[in-house]
């Protein structure tokens, strides 16, 4: 069976209302939005592509966070600011290797 993405972004969105630690207090959505845009105007993806990006609800990574993971690899990701989503798009998405400096 082949899989339908080669690689398919989850980026945690998830927003605790007791204001907890969450990724949600990371703008974690406007990071998910950044990396979504980036991925399209770059061409990355699509049908001949086939990376996407998606939210997800809780992952459970709360100290970590913010999150992402990138399947089908299972490589989980925290991130800053915009460069290092740039470098995970570049090096990661792009180009198949991991970035291990922001690896969790």
């Amino acid at each position: 069976m082949t899989q339908y993405y080669d690689k398919h972004v989850f980026f945690c969105t998830n927003q605790r209302e007791d204001g907890s630690a969450c990724c949600g207090n990371h703008d974690a959505q406007k990071a998910r939005d950044y990396v979504k845009d980036k991925v399209r105007a770059l061409g990355l993806s699509g049908r001949q592509n086939r990376i996407r990006i998606n939210s997800a609800g809780c992952m459970d990574r709360c100290d970590d966070g913010p999150v992402i993971v990138v399947y089908p690899e299972g490589v989980w990701y925290t991130y800053v600011d915009a460069k290092d989503l740039d470098e995970i798009i570049e090096s990661h998405l792009k180009n198949g290797k991991v970035v291990d400096r922001l690896k969790i």
